[in-house]
């Protein structure tokens, strides 16, 4: 049996695990998000990080949270004007584009 030490010691380590497997989930999600910005903008993997801040910054959204917007938008077509703006937005900075399904520019 673990002392008490032990045991402090276990859930310690167990958080510490969770938050790795978080961590990772997380990484996967913004690594796919970037792929996605590489592919649609013609721009570099550093590029797309780059779009992928600005956007997180630019909305005050969590970095994560619009990686799994952009991610939601490959599946379904549906993103939220604001990000699909700021998306449009920062790709314009790193070079002309347009987003798939977005209204034609005049």
């Amino acid at each position: 049996m673990p002392t008490d030490g032990g045991s402090e010691r276990i859930l310690q380590l167990q958080e510490e695990v969770q938050q790795l497997k978080e961590a990772v989930v997380s990484h996967a999600v913004v690594d796919q998000a970037i792929g996605m910005i590489v592919a649609l903008g013609r721009v570099s993997p550093d590029e797309g990080w780059a779009v992928l801040r600005q956007i997180s910054q630019h909305t005050n959204v969590k970095l994560r949270n619009v990686a799994e917007m952009i991610l939601i938008w490959g599946r379904t077509g549906a993103m939220a004007p604001e990000i699909r703006a700021e998306l449009e937005d920062a790709l314009d900075r790193f070079g002309p584009t347009q987003i798939p399904g977005a209204p034609p520019e005049r």
